[in-house]
């Protein structure tokens, strides 16, 4: 049978019932990457040998008749942000390029505990820090779906491993619309959790209060099962929500019951943004006329605020950033300067070989809001209007189950085409950044093609700790069409 088009659901399930042995599974994918990655670039680097080792325990334990975990002998990737004690973690940064980290990331341990196969880690915009994955300092990453394209970011690899067949499944991290953007521009499933709902620890910081590790899959059902692993409280992550305060409901027990009488809000900034392209419009709202027809009804609500979040994104993220990143100094860890004249030299030629153009502009930016006399007039009033955007969604929860809106203001672009315009790049972020600002979950699932048969996102919004309710309105969308099977041809 063919492994291509199997979802990992129905992976899982076969090779728990010993249907399919996870070894050749994961020979099967490593024939994939063998073939494909030369082209898309999509990983940093590879755990074959010990992705067969993890595969045969998952194997002898299926055949001895043992029980075994909710994502046994699947094979997945994770964005190379994520620390593990196998292999490098290098950020796709030069100066972590040989980094080994002495610890796992808590999510890590739970693909792990789960028995999932780590197959190896994805390219990103170094440091998290782009949304075309071009900002990477180890390698290039394109679009599956046209090579010439770029897969977006900062999660760029781990959305186009997920699109190329190169995995089942994937982890990424999302700052400000770092899975959903990728997830758009490659015709996947991506999910950004609710701030809070999975633990950041032992994921490379770049925006404290912002980031958050979330799921790639090629159906909101294998999005689904990727949350039931991931989420949950981790007491060495101080920001990480208790089950008491939020419990964590089964993400697939309850997948295919609609919502009855669904109220879709339509934020009227959302289609007068600059730049939404018309096909991508057009796309969107026939989407929505999608849920109408399931019985759901679209009530226009406003987000006044919204018009703020890139500015209030763009100083909260750089100001955390700049601190985040002085760790990097060229003496304790990561690269060090070859030969330098003094101490002041150690730390100043480290950090301007090891960084790149994109992080040394966020550090910038990031010191000048935080500096004396421009503290108050930037940071803080970015707080203040952070704090307006957030109250502006908890308004328009009031009328709506949820908001939808394009996940990006149109498909994927061309390799090189923005990355000489700061502004015009960052304007790519702007239907997702106010929800990592107001700290709310985010889904972005296929829903149709341009007239250059590249892929177009819906995203969907809902109030915090509501990714059940989240994904079940995903779903209804999916089991009313067909974009999520839809592959890039190799």
């Amino acid at each position: 049978m063919s492994m291509e088009n199997i979802t990992a659901r129905e992976l899982r399930d076969k090779i728990a019932k010993g249907e399919l042995k996870s070894v050749e599974v994961v020979r099967d994918v490593f024939a994939r990457i063998e073939q494909r990655e030369p082209i898309i670039g999509a990983y940093i680097s590879n755990c074959y040998q010990r992705a067969l080792e993890k595969a045969d325990e998952v194997d002898r334990r299926v055949t001895a008749g043992e029980s075994v975990g909710p994502l046994a002998g699947v094979p997945i990737a994770i964005k190379d942000n994520m620390c593990t004690r196998f292999g490098a973690t290098t950020c796709a940064s030069k100066i972590l390029e040989d980094f080994e980290a002495p610890y796992n990331a808590c999510v890590v341990e739970k693909l792990e505990a789960a028995e999932a196969i780590i197959v190896g880690k994805c390219n990103l915009d170094e440091f998290a820090m782009g949304s075309s994955c071009e900002n990477s300092g180890l390698k290039k990453t394109v679009n599956p779906w046209d090579y010439e394209r770029v897969p977006g970011g900062s999660s760029g690899g781990s959305a186009a491993a997920v699109a190329a067949d190169m995995c089942y499944a994937a982890l990424g991290s999302d700052t400000g619309g770092s899975i959903r953007m990728p997830a758009s521009f490659c015709g996947v499933v991506g999910l950004k959790p609710t701030y809070g709902r999975v633990s950041r620890y032992g994921l490379v910081a770049y925006g404290s209060s912002l980031d958050q590790i979330g799921p790639f899959g090629t159906n909101v059902g294998d999005a689904a099962m990727m949350m039931n692993v991931i989420a949950g409280h981790d007491e060495r992550d101080s920001t990480s929500v208790t089950e008491q305060a939020a419990p964590i409901p089964d993400y697939l027990a309850e997948l295919e019951k609609t919502i009855e009488g669904l109220k879709i809000g339509v934020a009227k900034e959302f289609f007068a943004a600059e730049g939404l392209d018309k096909e991508v419009e057009k796309t969107v709202r026939d989407a929505l006329t999608v849920y109408e027809k399931m019985g759901a009804t679209l009530v226009e609500v406003s987000l006044p605020h919204i018009k703020y979040a890139i500015s209030t994104y763009y100083i909260v993220a750089t100001a955390e950033a700049s601190s985040n990143l002085a760790r990097y100094d060229g003496v304790h860890y990561g690269h060090r300067t070859k030969n330098p004249r003094d101490y002041i030299d150690v730390y100043n030629s480290s950090r301007a070989e090891g960084f790149g153009d994109e992080v040394k502009l966020r550090i910038m930016l990031g010191t000048y809001a935080l500096s004396a006399g421009y503290y108050d007039a930037y940071y803080l009033k970015a707080l203040k209007v952070r704090n307006l955007i957030r109250g502006d969604f908890t308004q328009a929860f009031e009328q709506v189950d949820c908001l939808m809106c394009p996940t990006v203001p149109e498909a994927a672009f061309k390799i090189g085409e923005k990355i000489d315009d700061p502004l015009k790049m960052y304007l790519s972020d702007i239907y997702t950044i106010a929800v990592n600002l107001a700290g709310i979950p985010g889904i972005s699932i296929p829903c149709g093609f341009n007239s250059e048969n590249l892929p177009i996102g819906l995203q969907i919004i809902t109030p915090a700790f509501t990714e059940d309710k989240l994904l079940r309105i995903a779903r209804m969308f999916e089991s009313e069409t067909d974009y999520h099977k839809h592959r890039p041809n190799f």
